[in-house]
Parts: structure tokens; sequence; C-alpha cells
């Protein structure tokens, strides 16, 4: 384990994962990070579970680290921001960004990612984010157009211009986050890597999705649910709490500049899933409602 007080190598990558109260898991990704060809110089874990800290797991891995207990749970949005600016301040040139519960699909990941970046000159590159229990298929599913990829086949074979899964595997050039900055802490979590998304795509730096790099992550899938033959989707967690805050902050980034044209589509969106799939007018007006506390900027955690 080792703190701010070592200079990095010229063309530093640094990894950054956010955890809390999964040590099993972060262990299983800290040793794939560890096992890459193009290892990472610098690792750096936010820990937002201090009643089930998991220092000994950060230190059990060979990569020069720097552990970060915080006592106040910032979600996943203030915990990427909390260790984002720490690999900036560390002297980073890259930025490489996991979720605890995933991991990449093997050892060259990485390499690649760089590899791509330097080939196309790009601000930032994802891999695939694919099913970790079922990699030939996404752990979301992807639009393009009015059809929806939900098989890792279906995207191609090389690359995805202007398409990227941010928090799961992206690699940043740390000038681009000079220009788009790092998540916004008050959206705690959900939206918060659409929301750079929305940044990335207003710096007009150039970005995509390597189709020859995979990041495994549990599935995600379920919580979209399919209209009109798959035409349209609908995101509708079954978690009260996961279902509270992605619709405030899909309200809020929808009155965001680049964003607003959708609102008035949302609404149709929505309301045909509600009151045409699910015929329940109550949660409807509970969408609109927590959609206008976003608007409202009225970041109140549940």
């Amino acid at each position: 384990m080792t703190t701010a007080g070592s200079a990095l190598p010229p063309g530093a990558v640094v990894a950054v994962v956010v955890t809390r109260h999964r040590r099993e898991l972060l262990a299983h990704s800290l040793k794939v990070l560890a096992a890459q060809t193009r290892i990472p110089d610098h690792l750096v874990v936010v820990d937002n579970g201090p009643d089930q800290p998991a220092r000994d797991v950060v230190e059990q891995c060979p990569i020069p680290s720097t552990y970060l207990l915080s006592h106040r749970n910032l979600g996943g949005a203030g915990g990427f921001a909390l260790g984002m600016l720490h690999a900036l301040a560390l002297g980073a040139e890259w930025v490489w960004l996991g979720d605890d519960d995933g991991r990449p699909a093997d050892e060259h990941v990485l390499a690649t990612l760089l590899e791509e970046a330097e080939r196309q000159r790009l601000a930032v590159v994802s891999p695939v984010v694919a099913n970790i229990d079922a990699p030939e298929r996404l752990a979301f599913p992807l639009r393009r157009g009015l059809t929806w990829k939900r098989q890792t086949a279906e995207l191609g074979t090389d690359f995805l211009p202007g398409i990227a899964s941010f928090f799961n595997g992206a690699l940043f050039r740390a000038s681009t986050l000079d220009v788009v900055g790092v998540p916004d802490y008050r959206l705690f979590f959900r939206g918060d890597e659409v929301e750079i998304h929305r940044r990335v795509v207003r710096s007009g730096l150039p970005f995509g999705t390597s189709l020859r790099a995979m990041f495994l992550h549990p599935d995600g899938s379920a919580e979209f649910k399919p209209m009109l033959g798959g035409r349209f989707h609908a995101q509708d967690p079954e978690d009260p709490v996961k279902r509270y805050y992605t619709y405030r902050n899909r309200g809020y980034l929808l009155s965001q500049p680049g964003m607003r044209k959708i609102g008035a589509l949302e609404v149709f969106r929505f309301g045909l899933y509600f009151l045409g799939v699910r015929r329940d007018p109550r949660a409807f007006l509970e969408w609109l409602r927590l959609v206008n506390r976003g608007r409202r900027e009225l970041f109140f955690r549940k």
C-alpha cells in the first residue's frame, strides 16, 4: 500500500475501483486487474462501506495502491469522482474505471484499450460490457436506431464510434477529464454515467467502444421492459431505492443541454409503459413526481 508521495512514470495508467460491502467480488476484480499484460501503474480503491472495510483485500493486490475509506456513503458518483480526482493528483495520464462487481474478460483488455485509443486518438475508449454469466450476451441492451441489440455478436468486430459505457472498464485520458470533469456527486448513483456521456458528447471529443475488448458485468437487462415488439423499452427497477434514484436523476438529465429534446418522448414512452403495459396510473404519477423533483434539482436522498 502506497500513498501519493511516489511519482508515476510517463504515460501512467491509474485504475479506479469503487466498492461497498462486496469483498469477494472486489478480490476477484483486483486479481484480474493485476493479471493484465499491461499492468496499471497504480490502483485507487474507494470504499463506501466503513462498517465492512476491504483494506486487507486491497493490500493483497500486487499493484501499488491507495485505499480511500469513506465514512460517508458517496455512492457510485461520489466514489468515482473522488477516485478520479485522486488519480489525477497522483499524476495519471490515463484513468481506467471499474466497479467492484465487474472485471476485464481477459488479461489483454487494458493493452487493447490503450492501443485503440492511441491508434484512433480517442479521448475515451470503452470495452464491450458483456453478461458475466453469459458473455455472448450484453450486460445492458444497446439501442441502435429503433432496434435494440442484446447479443455481443450483433455489434460487429472492430469499433463503435460515439457509443461507450463509461463506468465499466472505460479508459479516459487525463486531458479529457480537464474538459468534461468528474461525476456529479449529487446524483449519488443511477444516471451519473449518462450525465458524463452527455458531457463527452457535447465536448465534441472522439470516443467509442472497442469490440476487441470485453468487460464482464452482472446482467442488468431485466430492468429494461420491452414495448411495441421491442421497438421501445422502459427502465423499471424492481427495487424501490433504485427506482427512486433512476427516475429522479433522469428528470435532472432531461433538463440539461443536449437532452432536452427527448423529454417529450420520455413522457410518451413511460406513459405508454405504465398506462398501456402495466396499467398502473399510480406508478405513472409517481414517475412524473420523481422526474419533476429531478428537474427542480431536489437531490434529497431517499
